[in-house]
């Protein structure tokens, strides 16, 4: 097994980057996701410095992120399905840079609220849906089944280093430009990213058909499909079970972390994006690492990676003070969460690609998308309420036990026993 894998490696380092339409894909998502940190740094200090937010504010803000993308999300795997991917990347690119841009123009005309925070949030969420549905379905179509994991791998390594440099410019953007107009940074690689994607010349697949020239019955028929190949495959069954925990955590983490690390412990933004920035570098570690692990079991590899974020979950709320203990709990919970997080994520996209069938892979994918995001909206919703109820600190307890939970799930499910990556996609999934 040893041997095989090695020549997965192999094959995968020095093919992937002869192949150009791959290095587009990545150069946008690269890109996309620098961009797309910075304004997820900036977005909760537009609310807390600019619009002084409280908890409840930020659980809306999060809503408003969240919602949409929980709504529309079996829709948009029934248009990827039915559509070319490429043209949904690059129109949702475009969109999603007007609307960023609309932030610093407000915060200029001095009409900036958290009404207009929360639409933007909302729509650029909703086009996200269909651009993160489509790129996971497009990435197969342009490499092999065997360079599947190889390519997660080095999408996500560049998204390290992207994240390495975004939270580390970040929050001195912030303090040096103002959190509106940090924005900016990710309106400008969105517009970059679109014009990668229209540089991939290589022919997609044919869709099913022209969802327009269907009957409405049609569209619900596509989302019943997906939905029944998710349940009828017990991989995915125990994949979504334990996203569903693990994303219920990251809802409860995700909308205090900030609030908790600023106003309670007392970091200041800059001093924040400095430690949140280790969580590049530990993710790109990860991400370089994750093509050799699946020689001791994919699955066992995934469950440990589960564990080990439960662990540096833990750091965050042990942290209790701005001073050398707090920023060695902060940055051991990048080094370790961040890096165990980025193995799993690579491993649990790579076999739902490589198990899917193609003709309903986008459904598969929003499928999954639309249960852990209905599980980040729940827990963004307790948080909310938490937050305020039994202390920012409790809430962050209660989230570092929900990820624990996800890797005993994953342990119980039939994931924990697959050994390497299957070759072919299933034939029949619906």
């Amino acid at each position: 097994m040893t041997s095989r894998f090695g020549l997965v490696r192999a094959i995968g380092r020095d093919e992937l980057w002869q192949n150009p339409h791959f290095v587009q894909l990545w150069g946008a998502a690269t890109i996309s996701t620098f961009g797309s940190l910075v304004s997820g740094v900036a977005l909760p200090f537009v609310a807390i410095l600019a619009l002084h937010a409280s908890p409840a504010s930020l659980s809306a803000l999060r809503i408003a992120q969240l919602l949409p993308g929980f709504l529309l999300g079996l829709i948009a795997g029934a248009w990827v399905d039915r559509l070319p991917r490429r043209p949904i990347m690059i129109a949702t690119d475009l969109a999603r840079a007007g609307l960023m841009a609309t932030i610093p123009l407000a915060a200029i005309g001095g009409w900036l609220g958290f009404e207009l925070l929360y639409v933007v949030a909302a729509l650029v969420s909703a086009l996200g849906v269909f651009f993160d549905v489509a790129f996971q379905s497009y990435l197969p179509s342009l490499v092999r089944r065997h360079e599947l994991i190889a390519a997660n791998s080095r999408i996500s390594a560049a998204g390290s280093v992207a994240e390495a440099a975004a939270f580390s410019s970040a929050g001195w953007l912030v303090q040096l430009l103002t959190a509106p107009m940090a924005m900016l940074v990710d309106a400008v690689t969105f517009v970059v990213s679109a014009v990668l994607v229209t540089a991939i010349r290589a022919p997609e697949p044919e869709p099913a058909g022209p969802m327009l020239d269907e009957p409405p019955a049609s569209v619900a028929s596509e989302i019943t499909d997906g939905l029944r190949a998710v349940w009828h495959e017990p991989l995915l069954r125990g994949l979504v079970a334990a996203g569903i925990c693990l994303q219920l955590a990251f809802g409860m983490i995700g909308t205090v972390i900030v609030l908790y690390t600023n106003q309670e412990v007392g970091f200041s933004p800059g001093v924040l994006g400095m430690i949140f920035a280790v969580g590049g570098v530990s993710s790109f570690l990860g991400a370089a690492v994750a093509g050799r692990l699946p020689r001791f079991g994919i699955g066992a590899v995934m469950v440990a990676s589960l564990l080990l974020a439960a662990l540096g979950a833990a750091f965050v709320p042990l942290a209790t003070a701005a001073n050398l203990a707090g920023v060695v709990l902060l940055v051991g919970q990048q080094l370790v969460s961040d890096a165990a997080l980025t193995i799993y994520e690579i491993n649990q996209v790579s076999l739902r690609q490589a198990i899917t069938a193609p003709q309903v892979l986008g459904r598969v994918n929003a499928s999954v998308r639309v249960s852990e995001m209905g599980a980040v909206l729940l827990g963004t919703i307790a948080a909310g309420y938490l937050g305020g109820a039994i202390g920012l600190r409790s809430t962050l307890w209660l989230g570092v036990a929900a990820t624990a939970l996800a890797a005993i799930v994953l342990a119980l499910s039939p994931v924990r026993a697959v050994a390497r990556m299957p070759e072919m996609p299933q034939e029949a999934m619906v």
